[in-house]
């Protein structure tokens, strides 16, 4: 049974880190309340498994870590989505306002966001969080290496997807 004490030093650590958790779980589930919904029952998963927690890395890290297996769960339980096209905005037909760099980016940006959820929280965590593999292995359950030969893989995809939107 938990005490008043350990609901205090539970709210302590929701406060610390629900923000950045929230933020992970938002890179696989862009829907912001279903990822609060997720980072939420990750930290009432962790609260109940804190005898679990052995310190192999951070308190972070270990909550990502639940945090997306309850992303991955609720993906996989999803029915596949149809988008209606008629709802798609018409690219903007003013091409001297745009730049070669903006295109560069506009279609890198494209091409990331057709890749898996996985893929895209890979890329994420390791360019733009700057997370060590090891830590990123931890969250996702695998080895550093299998991350490095996998984004090395993801790469080679993205350049592919790039120069097929250039060429059309």
């Amino acid at each position: 049974m938990r005490t008043k004490s350990d609901k205090e030093k539970y709210g302590r650590l929701v406060k610390a880190y629900a923000a950045e958790v929230v933020d992970f779980t938002a890179c696989l589930l862009p829907d912001r309340m279903e990822a609060e919904e997720v980072a939420q029952d990750a930290f009432v998963r962790a609260f109940s498994r804190l005898d679990s927690f052995r310190g192999d890395a951070t308190f972070l890290t270990w909550v990502q870590r639940i945090a997306y297996h309850e992303a991955i769960d609720r993906l996989r339980r999803r029915q596949p989505t149809m988008a209606d096209i008629s709802e798609v905005p018409l690219a903007a037909e003013d091409d001297d306002l745009s730049t070669e760099r903006e295109e560069r980016i506009q279609r890198l940006e494209e091409s990331i966001d057709a890749l898996p959820p996985d893929d895209q929280l890979l890329l994420h965590l390791y360019y733009y969080e700057d997370r060590p593999l090891r830590d990123i292995a931890y969250i996702m359950d695998t080895e550093p290496n299998t991350l490095s030969a996998r984004l090395y893989r993801i790469r080679k995809r993205l350049l592919h997807m790039i120069k097929q939107k250039t060429d059309e």
